[in-house]
């Protein structure tokens, strides 16, 4: 089994590279999509994912309980987990435990059988946010990303469109 983390800044070409990853292992793929379409642009977004994926990936749609969702669907093709930035936010803006539950991915995570693909935006890069909500919110992120960076067999920084191998 593998785990693979892919992460980088917006638009930096890292769902596509998850995308041929998950691709790579036997099997039908399964996308676990985090975001919601709660407005117009995201709805926009989200069929532009969908087109570029085509219609061979299995969809699960999973804003808070991702660890039930890569449980229930073991066995098959790798899952594709898109992303998880967007997962903690969710968790973070219905006022769930995420460390706990980030923690609960991370121990789940090894005990799997089929492959696992994680999205995550690298959002410490910038300048420290003016606020106590988004300084929050980067500093949960980097701590979401190295635990599961510290559990992944494999981990790559997409730049650009291009990947460096990281772990």
């Amino acid at each position: 089994m593998a785990i693979i983390l892919i992460t980088g800044g917006a638009r930096s070409g890292k769902s596509t590279r998850a995308e041929a990853r998950a691709r790579s292992f036997a099997g039908q793929p399964v996308y676990v999509a985090t975001a919601e379409a709660l407005d117009g642009e995201m709805q926009e977004r989200i069929a532009r994912h969908r087109a570029r994926r085509g219609a061979d990936w299995i969809e699960r749609e999973v804003p808070l309980d991702l660890v039930p969702a890569l449980l229930s669907t073991e066995g098959g093709g790798a899952r594709l987990v898109d992303c998880l930035t967007l997962w903690l936010s969710n968790l973070m803006h219905t006022a769930r435990d995420w460390e706990r539950e980030v923690r609960e991915l991370a121990d789940t995570l090894p005990r799997l059988n089929s492959p696992v693909v994680l999205v995550t935006n690298e959002v410490g890069l910038g300048i420290v946010p003016d606020n106590a909500l988004a300084r929050s919110f980067r500093d949960a992120a980097g701590i979401m990303n190295q635990i599961i960076a510290g559990v992944a067999d494999e981990v790559e920084f997409v730049v650009a469109g291009l990947p460096l191998k990281l772990k």
